[in-house]
């Protein structure tokens, strides 16, 4: 994976002249895909101000309704948080072994961050395929956006500049979220789930295969296995088939 590969998301942000600082940020590191995800009232000349020669970063991001529609093109989908918990992610990097992870990882990668006042809600991260942190003091752990997208931005450009090229191209967010689909209604099928919790193997599943890169070639032939398996489950109970 390249830097040009790498798109930075910024979820519900509020401040402008953080929007602004995290454009200068990016800048610095080389970084030059940003995408705004359900946005506040955001004043573009405050964030031109802030951005001092990085303006034109603010002028190309792509603004979306929310999350999934801005992540949904990525191969892999990293989320930023300090916080752990039940319905957190049970994986996650620092900004080294993040940059270390995706240097042989082909396609598309996105890295969120969230507000700036409750960081990524549960639920964004849930859309996220693995998560990632930045080490610091447990007496003031919290960063500011901008600062956060710097260490990062840093960490990323000193990984991937010299990361090799790959032919290799993953499924994106959206292919995944079809396989895994796919997957579970063959499961569904087999009377697998006769109890609740579908949807938090949907979510496994997902990770999963995000983090694998699968092809679409694999995809395919992951799609057929677990169909194979639903027939002739069917069949078993069939008697007459």
């Amino acid at each position: 994976m390249k830097l040009h590969d790498m798109v930075i998301v910024l979820s519900r942000p509020q401040e402008a002249g953080n929007v602004g600082a995290v454009c200068r940020a990016m800048k610095n590191m080389g970084l030059s895909q940003l995408r705004i995800a359900g946005p506040g009232q955001l004043d573009p000349a405050v964030i031109r101000i802030r951005a001092v020669h990085a303006g034109d970063l603010w002028e190309s991001a792509q603004v979306f309704t929310d999350l999934p529609q801005a992540i949904a093109d990525c191969s892999l989908v990293v989320g930023t948080t300090r916080r752990r918990g039940q319905r957190r992610k049970p994986l996650s990097l620092s900004p080294e072994a993040l940059g270390e992870y995706l240097r042989d990882k082909p396609g598309k990668a996105a890295l969120v961050f969230g507000n700036e006042r409750t960081g990524l809600e549960a639920a964004e991260l849930a859309v996220c395929n693995l998560a990632s942190h930045i080490p610091a003091d447990a007496a003031f752990p919290s960063l500011n956006l901008s600062h956060a997208v710097q260490v990062y931005g840093y960490t990323l450009f000193r990984a991937l500049s010299q990361a090799p090229v790959s032919e290799w191209m993953p499924l994106d967010q959206s292919a995944l979220d079809g396989l895994v689909r796919s997957v579970t209604d063959s499961l569904a099928a087999l009377g697998f789930y006769t109890q609740p919790g579908r949807e938090e193997q949907e979510h496994f599943l997902r990770d999963v295969f995000a983090r694998a890169g699968l092809s679409i070639r694999e995809a395919d032939y992951m799609r057929n296995l677990f169909a194979k398996a639903a027939q002739l489950g069917k069949k078993g109970h069939d008697p007459e088939a």
